[in-house]
C-alpha cells in the first residue's frame, strides 16, 4: 500500500521557532580588534551569553577554536569531517576564543553528540580577534554540527570570522524518518539554518557588543543547497555566499532521483563487461556521469549511488516501495519496488508537490560564487550546477553570480588521495572564492568572469592542494556550458 503521508510512529519534528532578526547591517567589516571583557579576557562573562532560542547550551573558553586544537580537546568530532578533505589540507591555528555548543527545542532524537541524543544542534565560535563578520553554515550529507569543521571553518575562523554551524535538524542515514509528511525533513533544514543565522547574529552583538557587519553563507553538498536556498528566500539576512556543489532539488528535474537509477541500472551491466558493457557506459555517459569519469564509479556504486538514492527518495517518495523503508539494497532490475528501475517522470504528482516544498529557483537576491567539480559523479556536473547557473541566469540574476567549474574536481576531497594524478581537490578554490567574495562585497574588483578552471599542470603536488586561482592563469576563460 502506497503512503501519502509519515508513519504515525515516526518521530515529528518541532518547527523552528521564530527569533527576532537584527536589523539591516553595512557591508564593509571593521579592521580585526581583540575582543576585551576586562581583566578577565576573553573568558570573562562567557557565562552570560545566551543563545536566542536555545533550549540548552554550554560554553568553554578555548585556548584554540580551530581543529589544531578542538580534535584534542573534544570540541569536535574527527567522524563528522572524515573523508571531506585532502590530508594535506592546510589547517591553521592560533584562533583563542569561546565555543558555544547547544541545541534549540525539537522532537527528533538522531544526534548523539554530548550524549544529548536531540536534533537542532548547533555549535557557535567566537574568536578574540574578531574580523566583524560572520559565516554560517549547513552540513554536507546527513552529518552533524562539526561537518565543516576542517573543510570550511578552520580557514573563516583563521581570517577572524565568528562562525557557527547547525546539524540541519536530523542526520543519519534515517533522516528521513523525521516530519510528518513527504519532504518535511529536508525542509526543517532550510528552517535550522534560517533560525541558527537569526540566533548566531544576536550571539555575535552580545559578545562584541556590535552586530556583525557582514554575514556570509556556505557549505557543501546538502550544506550547498541551503547556501543557494537561503539567498533565494532569506536575502535580507545576508551579504552573500559562497556555493560548493549544492545539491539541485526542483519539480520538474533534474534530480539525484533523475540520474541516480540510472546508474544502479547500468553500472552492473558496464561493470560484468561482455557485449552490453559498451551500451552500458554509454548509457551512464548519457545520464550525466562523465566521460573520463569512469574509474571513479566502482567507488561511488558501492559507497554512494545505491545509498543515496534509496534515503532520499523514501524521503520525497515514501509510497514506491510500500510498507517498506528506503528500499531494498543492491536490488537487481526487474526486482519489485527496485529503486533502479525507479522513474521519477512515471510517479505520482504528489512526489513533484514533496519536491516543491524544497525546490530552487534561481532568484538569489545576494552575491553568490558557486564551485563544482567536473568530475563529480555523485552530482554530476551537467545535471547540477550547470543547472542551476541556466537558472540564475534565466532568473535575470546573472548579475549576482558568479559560476566556476573546478577541472578534475569530484564530489569529497579525499579521493584525491586515493587519485593524485587524476583528480584536483576543491578545498584551495573554495578558499579563493570566499576571499573574491569578500573583496567583490567591499571595495574591491568583482570576482573574475565565471569559467572552467583547467587542472594545473603537477596537480599531484602538495602545493595544489592548496593553491587555486580563479583570474584564468592556468584556467580556461571560456564560459562554463549551460
Amino acid at each position: 500500500m502506497r503512503r501519502s503521508s509519515r508513519s504515525p510512529s515516526r518521530p515529528r519534528h518541532r518547527r523552528a521557532p521564530a527569533v527576532l532578526a537584527l536589523t539591516a547591517l553595512v557591508l564593509t567589516p571593521l579592521p580585526a580588534t581583540a575582543a576585551t571583557e576586562g581583566s578577565g579576557g576573553h573568558c570573562a562573562h562567557r557565562t552570560q551569553l545566551r543563545v536566542p532560542g536555545a533550549e540548552r547550551q554550554q560554553a568553554a573558553c578555548l585556548p584554540e577554536l580551530t581543529t589544531a586544537g578542538t580534535v584534542a580537546s573534544g570540541h569536535t568530532d574527527p567522524a563528522d569531517w572524515a573523508g571531506l578533505t585532502a590530508k594535506d589540507v592546510t589547517v591553521p591555528s592560533g584562533v583563542p576564543g569561546i565555543q558555544i555548543d547547544g541545541y534549540f527545542p525539537d522532537t527528533s532524537t538522531t544526534n548523539t553528540n554530548h550524549g544529548w541524543g536531540h536534533d537542532s544542534q548547533f555549535v557557535i565560535r567566537l574568536p578574540d580577534r574578531w574580523n566583524g563578520g560572520l559565516v554560517v553554515a549547513g552540513t554536507p550529507g546527513n552529518r552533524e554540527q562539526y561537518a565543516n569543521d576542517r573543510a570550511i571553518a578552520d580557514a573563516v575562523l583563521s581570517r577572524g570570522y565568528a562562525y557557527a554551524a547547525t546539524d540541519k535538524g536530523n542526520t543519519g542515514l534515517a533522516f528521513h524518518r523525521d516530519g510528518r509528511t513527504p519532504g518535511d525533513a529536508v525542509a526543517e533544514w532550510n528552517d535550522r539554518l534560517t533560525q541558527l543565522t537569526r540566533a548566531a547574529r544576536a550571539t555575535v552583538a552580545r559578545r562584541y557588543h556590535r552586530p556583525p557587519s557582514r554575514t556570509l553563507v556556505t557549505g557543501m553538498s546538502n550544506g550547498g543547497y541551503l547556501v543557494r536556498w537561503q539567498l533565494e528566500n532569506h536575502p535580507e539576512l545576508y551579504d552573500g555566499g559562497v556555493d560548493w556543489e549544492g545539491t539541485l532539488w526542483r519539480p520538474d528535474g533534474p534530480t539525484l532521483l533523475d540520474f541516480l537509477p540510472r546508474a544502479l541500472s547500468h553500472y552492473p551491466v558496464y561493470a560484468a563487461g561482455g557485449a552490453g558493457a559498451r551500451q552500458a557506459q554509454e548509457a551512464l555517459h548519457a545520464a550525466g556521469f562523465p566521460a573520463g569519469s569512469e574509474f571513479l564509479w566502482p567507488y561511488h556504486h558501492q559507497v554512494y549511488w545505491d545509498l543515496t538514492q534509496r534515503i532520499y527518495r523514501e524521503e520525497l517518495d515514501p509510497g514506491f516501495d510500500g510498507a517498506t523503508e528506503a528500499g531494498t539494497p543492491y536490488c537487481t532490475t526487474g526486482t519489485p519496488a527496485c529503486d533502479a528501475d525507479y522513474d521519477y517522470a512515471a510517479r505520482p504528482e504528489e512526489v513533484r508537490r514533496a519536491v516543491a516544498k524544497i525546490a530552487l529557483t534561481g532568484r538569489i537576491g545576494k552575491p553568490l560564487i558557486t564551485l563544482h567539480g567536473t568530475l563529480d559523479v555523485l552530482l554530476p556536473i551537467s545535471q547540477d550546477s550547470d543547472v542551476y547557473a541556466r537558472m540564475v541566469r534565466e532568473a535575470g540574476r546573472g548579475g549576482l553570480f558568479r559560476y566556476y567549474r573546478v577541472e578534475g574536481g569530484t564530489h569529497t576531497d579525499a579521493l584525491v588521495d586515493l587519485f593524485p594524478d587524476r583528480l584536483r581537490p576543491l578545498a584551495p578554490c573554495y578558499r579563493t572564492a570566499f576571499t573574491a567574495l569578500e573583496r567583490w562585497l567591499g571595495t574591491g574588483p568583482r570576482p573574475p568572469a565565471s569559467r572552467t578552471l583547467a587542472r594545473p599542470a603537477g596537480a599531484q603536488t602538495r602545493a595544489s592542494v592548496n593553491e587555486c586561482s580563479l583570474d584564468g592563469r592556468g584556467s580556461r576563460s571560456r564560459a562554463p556550458r549551460q
